[in-house]
């Protein structure tokens, strides 16, 4: 197991302060954001001085019904062998449904969302996890995600989940705590049952990150300071092993270098103050020869259900039976306001010409309306909505938007530099989180 240390999340926003801040033996970089071809000179440097690379990726959704796309496995492989990476790691997660298996148009959420603690959702899990940890380099570790939502039926804790998955794959954990402590708020979940049900030995690293408590929901923000009960969290996985890496996450709202470096400071007391990995350390268990099962009827089963909850968070669809409605509609909401942040993080050009008037406009035109392309599409189709529906009465605000959509559509757009800094944008923005 590769010993990584006190790392930190490397955003473009905070490079300067990452290469300034002492004790960071490692960065995580989320994988979409790097071109292999074009690594930001920022993190070229860090690497150059013997700082350690992780991709962290996003979008293959390998907890979806379908088998992970072979185009976006080859691309984070690229990233790994690019960043010279000891490993990658990913979501447990789906992040868009619908489809062929579905029967139905593919639609994307545009963040994770939480696959069904079940058998038949664990065996395509499976089936998927080794589908790309053969066709990646380094060894592969996948995230507990943070949710808003239970899925009813489940037949397994998280514990129960995350260990067969495990004992079945071989794969690695990475283990956010911060997540542990959002289902504790959110789903009734005890923190220190998931980790009693754990192999800790198979834990790669840790992610520790802040959020914010709004009406009784806890909401994984990753723009807020480390809370207490997250530390409280991390001290009791550390009570049990000692990880080989923590990493303090922050994606919005960066503070000042200093309070960075109070978050990591604090995170190193608690892991100083666990037990020593020489107490407890152990090999990963290696995967258990199983029978592999036929995974069709429940990838169908699975597409089905998970194309069901998709739809009614994103596209005005009724609620599934056994889901709580007034939960779907706080993930529904909270799934539109990030929507809109990320286009507006995309194209920054639509908000300076709607002004006040852009976030309103997008939640009317993404109620109903699923992303089916991206970020990138999916501002392209909020501006042809705003233009087809005319209504826009400001003169000056029309002829910015049709300007705006005129230079990034058809094959030869009216300025190339205008798209260039576009398609740049979309590449920087997370799909995720």
């Amino acid at each position: 197991m590769t010993r990584l240390g006190t790392g930190i999340g490397w955003r473009p926003e905070i490079a300067e302060d990452i290469a300034r801040l002492p004790g960071i033996d490692w960065v995580e970089v989320v994988a979409e954001n790097v071109c292999p071809g074009h690594v930001p000179d920022a993190l070229r440097q860090l690497r150059e001085r013997g700082t350690t690379v992780v991709p962290h990726g996003v979008s293959l959704g390998l907890g979806g019904a379908e088998r992970p796309d072979p185009e976006r496995l080859a691309a984070l492989a690229g990233t790994a062998e690019a960043l010279g990476a000891p490993l990658v790691t990913e979501h447990i997660a789906f992040v868009r449904a619908g489809g062929p298996l579905a029967g139905s148009p593919a639609i994307e959420a545009g963040h994770l969302l939480p696959v069904p603690r079940t058998r038949d959702a664990l065996d395509v899990l499976c089936e998927n996890v080794t589908i790309a940890q053969e066709a990646l380099p380094v060894p592969l570790a996948l995230e507990n995600i943070a949710a808003l939502i239970n899925w009813p039926g489940e037949e397994m804790t998280e514990g129960q989940f995350l260990a067969e998955l495990v004992e079945r794959t071989g794969v690695r954990l990475l283990i956010d705590v911060a997540n542990l402590h959002t289902n504790h708020v959110n789903r009734g979940e005890d923190p220190a049952t998931a980790l009693d049900e754990l192999p800790t030995s198979a834990i790669a690293y840790v992610h520790v990150a802040g959020g914010v408590e709004r009406d009784g929901v806890w909401h994984d923000s990753h723009a807020h300071p480390v809370t207490q009960p997250v530390l409280d969290v991390l001290a009791e996985l550390c009570a049990r092993t000692t990880p080989p890496g923590v990493l303090l996450e922050r994606d919005e709202d960066f503070p000042a270098a200093g309070e960075l470096a109070a978050e990591l400071d604090a995170i190193r007391a608690v892991t100083a103050a666990g037990v020593t990995a020489s107490d407890v350390s152990v090999p990963a268990p290696a995967p258990k020869a199983k029978d592999v099962p036929d995974t069709g009827a429940a990838r169908e089963r699975l597409a089905r259900a998970q194309t069901a909850l998709l739809s009614a968070l994103v596209a005005g669809a009724p609620a599934p039976e056994g889901f709580d409605r007034q939960r779907l509609g706080v993930q529904s909401r909270a799934l539109t306001a990030k929507r809109a942040g990320v286009v507006a993080k995309v194209a920054p050009e639509l908000p300076e010409i709607l002004g006040d008037g852009y976030r309103p406009a997008f939640v009317e035109y993404a109620d109903g309306r699923p992303m089916t392309g991206g970020y990138r599409r999916d501002a392209m189709a909020f501006v042809e909505h705003l233009l087809a529906a005319g209504d826009i009465p400001d003169a000056a605000t029309r002829r910015g938007l049709t300007l705006w959509w005129q230079e990034r559509s058809g094959p030869a757009p009216l300025s190339a530099h205008p798209l260039a800094r576009f398609a740049r944008r979309a590449r920087l923005v997370l799909s995720g989180g």
